[in-house]
């Protein structure tokens, strides 16, 4: 009897705590004041435009799996439901796989585009699924924490598996996201920021250059000035990324428990696989031919490209991205019909009939060439040249193979992540197995942390060097193409990641910029630190402004879930808009703590770092130090001053 009155007695004790703990936090705030930095953008909106494979899809069928429980109902998730991926695979198929001729769903099974943040956030909840899992939930919370009202910020899903002109002739999508808009404007009052990520950056652009279509050519400008402030590229793939190349070949998992092969086949069924090809910065669509001189190269139907081209070996990529071993051609075979290898010479080049390695660059892949040599070996690419031709290089709106101007709205963001190792070229041979387990990797080909090449098999590499590497996913000349956008005069700066000093920040300024070229500071760099580099243009282009970031580090499908981004993007934002900003851009001569998660323990002084800003606060739960490390409650007021 008393070890249970002692045991009431005790768990009320611990209600009680966590109560008095709850009421303490709620008094104490983080140290965000909300009303501040939330009334500094009361008219904005923000506009999410996800990555491929970045949003739900769901079911709109009654679909019955055999020998299993699990069936699809209408709403149920599709993309992304591991749990029917483990146990119906083949039913969960019928609502991925689109037709390769006409992108037309199963007969069975139909999957759209969920709508709204939920759609984009989590996409399997309560499930381990790697980087599928939680895509834009941190972003949200930051918005949330600091004060962005619910109707500020919108989602515009997308179905992922289409091209641009199929999202248009099957969901209107750019009709409606035209719609959101305006009626973003008329809602909050104002212009709206984009932010897109990776695909969706691709998305974007396509709708530019439909919306030209829709709006008289006299008002286009004008209504970009009205509906969008600012666009914040994120990861894009703007000249496409090597790893497209790897997903039509072979297939990528994206973490899933399926095959390569399983994988492939999906790829091959969705029009948008397409989307991310790797293309050559030195060829455009064909119809500017009419105005171009005899110094031009011709080089296909569908492109024009100028003498860098011709002149360069890979594309102006730093290597030729795809090396096959294809069967000899019956003429080889011909001239030299008594000729076989020796025992002792054969390889596994020859085993299986003689063959020979062929290399493509960029602008072979994306023309269409890469494609048409396949057909014999793999008559399968015939759907995927089918979507090339249809969907892309004939496309009567843009040939997204093609690489793109600054886009004409006011303040331009290009952020990505650098010195991560990134696959930029794959050797591909026969595997001797059937579809869609034909093709196997020999070799990759990496760039390494300061642009250096490298083979999985150790062979050397020759190329061109970037002065880094990509983001995992999309190589460094890929993502840093934006930086053609800048003017002639650029503003370099480079400070650590993690709140810092004036003295901590290296800075140069009016550097002379050639145009389509890259920029590279003369700047050092301590090891292990972390740093994000910006490159900005604010005096090029009268009322527009132009930036660049390069985070170190930061990986491309999570950079989204960056806190160092999500701070750059908060102060640049609410800069814009503070009536008391007086430069161009945000200084970056500090960077103080701003939320309870920037405070930690300094164990070298036992005390938490940045006394200024933070103080030990412990609050009931805290199993460490460096969680009772907090913001002071009263030091928030001001603190966008420090930025001006």
């Amino acid at each position: 009897m008393w070890r249970r009155v002692l045991r009431s007695a005790w768990l009320a004790a611990l209600v009680v705590l966590v109560v008095v703990a709850g009421a303490r936090l709620e008094v104490e705030g983080a140290g965000v004041n909300k009303e501040v930095w939330g009334s500094l953008s009361s008219k904005l909106s923000g506009i999410i435009i996800p990555g491929f494979a970045s949003s739900r899809l769901r079911a709109w069928a009654i679909l019955d799996c055999p020998y299993s429980p699990l069936d699809f109902r209408p709403l149920d998730p599709v993309w992304l439901d591991t749990k029917k991926v483990l146990s119906v695979l083949n039913c969960w198929l019928k609502c991925m796989l689109l037709d390769p001729i006409t992108q037309a769903d199963h007969p069975e099974c139909k999957s759209r585009p969920d709508t709204g943040l939920s759609a984009i956030t989590e996409l399997d909840p309560g499930y381990i699924t790697g980087a599928l899992s939680s895509v834009w939930r941190q972003w949200v919370n930051w918005l949330v924490e600091f004060g962005i009202e619910p109707d500020a910020i919108v989602a515009v899903p997308y179905d992922w598996r289409l091209s641009g002109s199929m999202l248009e002739e099957r969901d209107l999508y750019f009709h409606k996201l035209k719609l959101t808009f305006e009626t973003a404007r008329k809602l909050r009052g104002g212009p709206s920021l984009v932010y897109a990520h990776s695909m969706g950056n691709n998305v974007f652009r396509y709708f530019l250059e439909w919306l030209k279509l829709e709006i008289a050519p006299k008002h286009y400008t004008e209504w970009l000035d009205d509906h969008v402030h600012a666009y914040y590229a994120v990861g894009a793939p703007l000249l496409g990324a090597a790893e497209t190349v790897k997903a039509l070949m072979i297939g990528v998992t994206f973490g899933l428990p399926i095959s390569e092969g399983t994988a492939r086949l999906l790829c091959n069924s969705f029009g948008s696989s397409l989307w991310m090809l790797p293309f050559s910065k030195h060829c455009h669509a064909n119809d500017r031919m009419c105005s171009k001189s005899d110094a031009d190269v011709q080089a296909g139907a569908h492109y024009f490209c100028d003498k860098n081209e011709r002149e360069g070996n890979s594309s102006s990529w730093p290597i030729d991205i795809a090396r096959v071993d294809l069967p000899a051609s019956p003429v080889a075979m011909i001239a030299y019909p008594d000729v076989s290898p020796e025992p002792e010479a054969v390889t596994p080049l020859t085993q299986c009939g003689m063959r020979v390695e062929r290399s493509y660059s960029a602008h072979q892949i994306s023309d269409g060439t890469f494609l048409r040599d396949l057909v014999d070996a793999d008559v399968h690419s015939t759907r995927a040249l089918y979507h090339l031709i249809k969907y892309y290089l004939e496309d009567p709106i843009l040939n997204p193979l093609t690489p793109w101007m600054r886009p004409p709205i006011q303040n331009v963001y290009c952020v990505y992540g650098v010195d991560m190792k990134t696959e930029v070229g794959y050797h591909f041979s026969p595997s001797g197995k059937p579809y869609p387990d034909n093709w196997i990797i020999s070799d990759v080909f990496f760039e390494n942390e300061g642009g250096t090449l490298q083979s999985r098999s150790g062979v050397r590499v020759s190329g061109t060097s970037n002065p880094a590497s990509g983001d995992v996913t999309v190589p460094y000349n890929s993502l840093s193409y934006c930086k053609t956008w800048l003017g002639s005069r650029v503003n370099i700066t480079r400070t650590p990641q993690t709140a810092h000093e004036v003295n901590d920040m290296q800075e140069e300024l009016d550097v002379f910029h050639e145009y389509g070229s890259d920029v590279v500071p003369n700047m050092t760099r301590e090891a292990g630190a972390k740093y994000i580099t910006y490159y900005e243009d604010g005096v090029s282009l009268p009322g527009k402004r132009t930036a660049v970031w390069e985070l170190d580090k930061a990986d491309h499908r999570n950079i989204v879930r960056s806190p160092v981004l999500l701070r750059e993007l908060w102060l640049e934002t609410v800069h814009s808009f503070h009536p008391d900003a007086k430069r161009h851009f945000v200084s970056k001569e500090r960077r103080e703590p701003m939320r309870d998660e920037d405070c930690y323990w300094d164990y070298s002084r036992a005390r938490c770092s940045r006394t200024d800003r933070c103080e030990y606060r412990y609050v009931f739960g805290d199993v460490h130090l460096g969680q009772s490390c907090r913001l002071k409650a009263s030091s928030d007021k001001d603190h966008i001053l420090n930025y001006l």
